[in-house]
């Protein structure tokens, strides 16, 4: 895949699944505006990608505020000239159960997430139109806004909205060539070395290089930040033109698309529905289609 000529921001760059989504951009020949609140982490990822042969510069700031975003298009602009892909990784953690979770606790991962996705896409795609030619935005969603996920009432809400984004940007940017997707991962990262299934797999990862074992690979489609990197080098790319509005899973070995919400029953009553006639007729008719929650954890068949 040759992005060559192509400009692309990530935020959240400096380590983990971002560092691997700008590194991969890099190769493909995208100059990369490097994205990080922690700039010494977004000045190493900028170092990697230039003494791979890449080009990228790097623009420090914790993504919410609106002149963040503005000022981190801005970078790609003066430095490179245009911006054609859009990558908003940037996230934070501050997991705890409902009843613990403080109001800061809450804003500070919607803050980041939520509005940090929304102002830097916001300011990308004023840009992207105003040069025309088209655009990619993608997005970086989670199995958690997609299914829930104990102790992650801000992440998990803040990862749906994300997703739901998506679907009313696709419509609103089609006319401008500009594709929206959003990149649900599963990867060994800090987020998921949290995770009791999965920590002692990414911890020999992290620290020997010790590939995934294959049912991790496959029946979880739990790999490495390498192996999602590949889908958001497609998604920038103009091979992608005709996909939008999409949730796409990667990860392992697995490849993957994610329904939108559907309704999966329906039944129906002349005159409508009291609560006792719901009462009567729930248990033989939408009772029988009620919907799993959570994340499955996959449990390890040899063990």
């Amino acid at each position: 895949m040759d992005l060559s000529g192509r400009v692309a921001v990530v935020t959240g760059a400096g380590r983990g699944l971002g560092l691997a989504y700008a590194t991969a951009l890099g190769a493909a020949g995208a100059s990369v505006v490097v994205n990080d609140a922690d700039g010494a982490a977004a000045g190493a990822a900028v170092d990697a990608i230039v003494a791979a042969g890449g080009t990228a510069v790097a623009e420090a700031g914790a993504v919410g505020p609106s002149d963040v975003a503005e000022r981190i298009v801005g970078r790609a602009v003066s430095t490179f000239g245009r911006l054609d892909a859009l990558v908003t990784n940037a996230g934070i953690l501050r997991d705890r159960m409902l009843w613990k979770m403080s109001d800061e606790e809450f804003d500070a991962v919607v803050d980041v997430h939520l509005r940090g996705t929304f102002t830097c896409v916001r300011a990308a795609v004023g840009q992207m139109r105003a040069q025309g030619g088209g655009g990619r935005v993608v997005v970086v969603g989670s199995p958690a806004g997609q299914r829930g996920n104990v102790g992650q009432t801000n992440y998990s809400a803040a990862k749906a909205a994300i997703v739901g984004m998506v679907r009313t940007w696709a419509m609103e940017l089609g006319r401008a060539s500009i594709t929206v997707n959003a990149v649900v991962p599963v990867a060994a990262t800090a987020m998921t070395a949290t995770i009791p299934a999965f920590a002692p797999h990414v911890e020999a990862f992290e620290r020997d290089g010790t590939p995934m074992p294959a049912w991790l690979r496959a029946g979880a489609g739990f790999g490495t930040p390498d192996d999602a990197a590949g889908l958001v080098v497609y998604l920038a790319s103009a091979a992608s033109a005709d996909v939008t509005g999409q949730a796409i899973g990667v990860g392992g070995d697995k490849l993957s698309l994610w329904s939108h919400p559907t309704e999966v029953a329906a039944v129906y009553r002349d005159g409508g529905w009291s609560a006792d006639d719901i009462a009567t007729a729930w248990p033989t008719s939408l009772g029988t289609a009620t919907q799993t929650v959570g994340v499955p954890v996959p449990a390890d068949p040899g063990a």
